[in-house]
């Protein structure tokens, strides 16, 4: 080999060398380096997965020092194994946030936590991820403020919505983040309205920005027409007020525009017509007026929702060809003109809502085209014509209501049958024809009212197979023939209103087989032949009403044990004696038109005779009874004299000075009902004094409440003055005024009030007695028993309609101002009867005005608007009642330590409701598994009552609709209309 090549064959093989020895040293260098961010921020990893270690979930089962980070469940590396994202959102997490830990992962850019069940602050430490871009702690449980998030620069997206955060959002925090492209703040309970935050108007890289629920005020700044990247924008749930801005018109991108439930007034701006690439607009729920005529050009809609606002002016036609449009709502406006007869007839059109507005013309006949239609909603307007052909076959549809309009023709054959659907409402309107056989298909049906029209023919044998029916009424008809004699096997039913038709023949025996039923009304009429003594073993029958019949025979003796606050049977060919329980003031004029009838105790008939069905040795045995009841009354009276006379009472009674005044037929004596007021029979202590338990001669048992007029509780002093004693008066008047109110209250689901005995300090207001104690018993005490779903399902819906008969069913409304699950008491079938209401009132009506302010109301009940002023009014119990619905739903008490410092359990459950899913665990884990969607559907009831602004609860006439459509295994929609 030459020289020359040797030396270059040397050259190359050491250059050889020096390139293998380079590469060696390489890798050593890059496994040390990964060794060293993997040894470095493994701690980090596993301190972190100790601080969740409570969570319910199996996602740190990789988590494991004997494997790599970048292998872990959720991590995800750059290529020199650093962490770079932490994806572990929806996965339950449990715990306080280690952000000290986390913070040191130097390479950090996604941070995504949320839907767990996170709590506690969050620390100063967060600061420290400044490399991130990505950072979501939305839907958790955090507390406290949020610490300044200036340093996290580089953020593109920030979820941190519906977690608890309080205090004042640190808003100059985004004015570094420039590259933001999502912010999601809303549903946080921050402090202090704030107004429109303008440090997000210089956010131009937005493509999504949610605020709702982040208790803004003012107007909406026209600078939001600057954020023209804008996909998604949410401001509902706020104080904004105002017009809409026309500037709106520029975000041209816009797919969703959400506004609802805010003050904005004024008409859509012009240029609204550009928000061409709109999908879901809703602004119900506000002050907006003016016409639709802006809103024709959106022809990408797929839901409008301008429900509950001042709108006027036509719907437009174009509407009708919008051809993705699957829902719209427009109720509780001022509309007129026609609905557009195309509407509906080209998406899977799922419902229309356009009730309460002035709207004539006839109904689309299309909206179930394509067989998807659910709700067919436009009660209360001045709609003509007749029902459609093409909804006989509308399958899909769940509520179907046209009442109150100026609907005509017969109703086809197919709607009567329709499988799913569980409200038809015809009533108010010129409809004629039948009721077809087909109803005996309508296997989901709950409710059918069809009153007030022209309806005729026969009541088909087939609705005995609608065995879902609750309610049903059929009022204000021409319909004849007899009752179905099978309807006994609708054992669902409440209630019966069949009055004011051509009926006849007799009332069916069946009915006694109805247990649920509270209401029958069949007046008007010509049904014959007897009264069936089994309407007597109706265990909640409350209102019976045949008048105007040609009912004969007795009255059975059986009715004596129905507890009724309406009984009518008046104008009937009635004969023989009024069962002596019936005749009492509260009936009277409920036996009038019937000659026949004959009683001592009713003025206007004619005393019983041998010829009234009395035999001569029955009226001696009866009169001797009456002699010797006289005798032994008097002996007691004399017996009670010289007792008073001899024992020496306890200073808290002053026996001489009680005023009895009764409300009802009473068979106790005052004298009774004093005796039994002491100590040993205490079953109860409240803020308005002690509750007695009252056992009579006669076994009978009654509930006295002890009420201190604290006019006198200081009784060192004093107060004779003149002035005192018109006061006293004046303050007596007033009580015994309310307290007369109270006692003409006559419903199955509230608690009867006998009578009232007062004295200068003290007055005693006498109640039935419910033998199984109250529903906060019955879930929370050491005596609590189980309650399945079934029972509290009932609870809710009697104490719902006993609130709503406090609220709409007397003359003046009654508020309760202290609803609560101790105030609901239960009978021996466990029926819940409302107890304690109006007493608020009573008690404002017993002090002085000197005296403190009377609370209305019990922590954890209590509405939120109390806090700032002390006025409360039917949507106050509304709100109480809605935290009943989430106890039975949840069997958590209203205060509890788990729920955190200064929290309850609307917040606590209000944190937690993120999802269906997240509904099923806030759940009682004792209801089964199959009815907890039925409780859910409660849960939802319940957070519609427990709404933060008064004007978005619903009335206690709604609350019972919608737990009535919330019947256990029973398919319901959204909406609750």
């Amino acid at each position: 080999m030459p020289p020359g090549s040797a030396m270059q064959a040397a050259n190359a093989s050491r250059r050889a060398t020096g390139r293998s020895s380079l590469f060696l040293f390489f890798l050593l260098c890059l496994f040390c380096f990964f060794s060293s961010s993997e040894s470095d921020e493994l701690p980090l990893l596993l301190k972190l997965k100790a601080a969740l270690q409570k969570s319910d979930t199996y996602v740190f089962d990789s988590w494991r020092p004997d494997n790599t980070i970048c292998n872990f469940t959720g991590i995800s590396c750059n290529s020199d194994g650093s962490v770079r994202e932490i994806e572990l959102a929806k996965q339950r997490l449990a715990g306080f946030l280690p952000l000290d830990s986390i913070c040191q992962l130097q390479s950090l850019e996604k941070l995504s936590l949320g839907s767990n069940l996170l709590y506690g602050t969050i620390s100063e430490d967060l600061k420290n991820c400044s490399r991130l871009q990505y950072l979501d702690l939305g839907s958790n449980s955090f507390t406290g403020p949020l610490p300044d998030l200036s340093s996290l620069s580089r953020l593109k997206f920030l979820y941190l919505n519906n977690s608890g955060f309080s205090g004042a959002f640190p808003w100059s925090s985004l004015e570094n983040m420039t590259d933001l492209v999502g912010l999601s703040l809303g549903d946080n309970p921050f402090d202090n309205t704030t107004s429109f935050p303008l440090e997000v108007l210089n956010l131009v890289k937005l493509d999504w920005l949610y605020l709702t629920n982040c208790s803004l005020k003012g107007k909406i700044p026209a600078g939001i027409g600057n954020l023209t990247e804008l996909k998604n924008l949410e401001l509902s749930d706020n104080y904004l007020s105002g017009d809409i801005p026309a500037e709106i018109g520029r975000l041209g991108k816009l797919w969703q525009l959400e506004l609802y439930n805010n003050e904005l007034a004024g008409k859509f701006p012009v240029g609204l017509r550009n928000l061409t690439s709109l999908a879901f607009f809703d602004a119900s729920q506000n002050h907006i007026e003016g016409d639709l005529s802006e809103l024709k050009y959106l022809t990408t809609l797929v839901s409008l929702q301008l429900f509950e606002n001042e709108l006027s002016g036509e719907i437009p036609d174009e509407f009708g060809d919008f051809k993705s449009l699957v829902n719209i709502s427009l109720y509780t406006n001022n509309l007129i003109g026609s609905i557009p007869q195309k509407l509906g007839s080209w998406a899977d059109f799922d419902f229309v809502d356009v009730s309460e507005n002035l709207l004539t013309g006839p109904i689309p006949p299309d909206m179930c085209k394509n067989g998807k239609m659910q709700k067919l909603l436009v009660f209360q307007n001045k709609l003509t014509g007749g029902i459609p052909m093409n909804y006989a076959n509308c399958s899909s549809l769940l509520r179907f209501r046209v009442d109150n309009n100026s609907l005509s023709g017969s109703v086809p054959a197919g709607i009567w049958g329709l499988p799913n659907v569980f409200v038809i409402d015809f009533t108010l309107n010129q409809f004629d024809g039948p009721i077809t056989s087909e109803i005996g298909n309508a296997k989901s049906l709950t409710h059918l009212f069809v009153g007030n029209n022209r309806f005729s023919g026969k009541l088909p044998e087939e609705i005995s197979k609608a065995t879902s029916l609750v309610a049903i009424d059929m009022s204000s008809n021409q319909f004849s023939g007899g009752i179905p004699s099978k309807i006994g096997e609708l054992k669902k039913l409440h209630g019966l209103s069949l009055q004011d038709n051509m009926l006849s023949g007799s009332i069916p025996k069946s009915l006694g087989s109805c247990d649920s039923l509270d209401e029958i009304n069949f007046a008007g009429n010509s049904l014959s032949g007897q009264i069936p003594s089994s309407l007597g073993s109706l265990p909640t029958l409350n209102s019976l009403n045949l008048s105007h019949n040609k009912l004969s025979g007795k009255i059975p003796s059986s009715l004596s044990s129905l507890r009724l606050s309406l009984l009518d049977l008046s104008h009937n060919q009635l004969t023989g004696l009024i069962p002596q329980s019936l005749s009492i003031e509260a009936y009277n004029g409920s036996f009038t038109g019937n000659p026949g009838l004959c009683t001592p105790n009713v003025a206007g008939f004619q005393p019983c005779t041998s010829d009234s069905g009395m035999s001569p040795v029955l009226r001696i045995l009866i009169s001797c009874f009456i002699a010797g009841t006289t005798v032994f009354l008097v002996w007691l009276a004399w017996f009670f004299f010289v007792k008073r006379r001899q024992k020496d009472h306890d200073r808290s009674l002053k026996v001489e000075s009680w005023n009895l005044k009764s409300f009802r037929a009473l068979s106790f004596t005052e004298q009774e009902i004093l005796n039994s007021v002491k100590q040993e029979n205490i079953i109860g202590k409240g803020g308005s004094g002690n509750v007695y338990k009252v056992v009579r001669n006669n076994g009978k048992e009654l509930a006295v409440k002890h009420i201190w007029n604290s006019e006198f509780g200081d009784r060192k002093t004093c107060r004779s003055s003149t002035a005192m004693l018109t006061k006293r008066k004046g303050k007596a008047s007033e009580f015994d005024a309310e307290v007369a109110t109270l006692s003409s209250i006559l419903h199955v689901n509230v608690v009867k009030l006998y009578c009232s005995i007062t004295s200068e300090d003290s007055n005693l207001l006498v109640y039935e007695y419910l033998p199984n104690g109250s529903l906060w018993d019955r879930l929370h005490t050491c005596n609590e028993k189980e309650l399945d779903w079934e029972k509290r399902y009932e609870i809710a819906v009697g104490a719902a309609k006993g609130l709503e008969y406090l609220h709409h069913g007397c003359e003046r409304p009654v508020i309760h101002r202290d609803v609560k699950s101790s105030n609901i008491l239960l009978d021996e079938f466990l029926k819940p009867r409302i107890a304690d209401f109006g007493l608020a009132k009573i008690m404002q009506t017993n002090v002085g005005k000197d005296t403190t302010h009377v609370i209305a109301g019990t922590h954890g009940y209590i509405a939120p608007e109390y806090g700032y002023t002390y006025k409360v009014n039917e949507k106050s119990d509304v709100y109480s009642f809605g935290v009943v619905l989430m106890e039975l739903v949840s069997r958590k008490r209203p205060i509890e330590a788990e729920f955190g410092e200064n929290k309850d359990i609307v917040n606590w459950i209000c944190s937690r409701v993120t999802s269906k899913q997240s509904m099923m665990g806030v759940v009682d884990s004792s209801i089964p598994e199959y009815l907890k969607e039925d409780a859910v559907k409660v849960l939802r009831i319940a957070l519609c009552c427990t709404a933060r602004l008064p004007a978005l609860r619903p009335s206690m006439r709604t609350v019972v609709q919608m737990l009535e459509d919330a019947e256990p295994c029973r398919l319901v929609g959204i909406e609750s209309r």
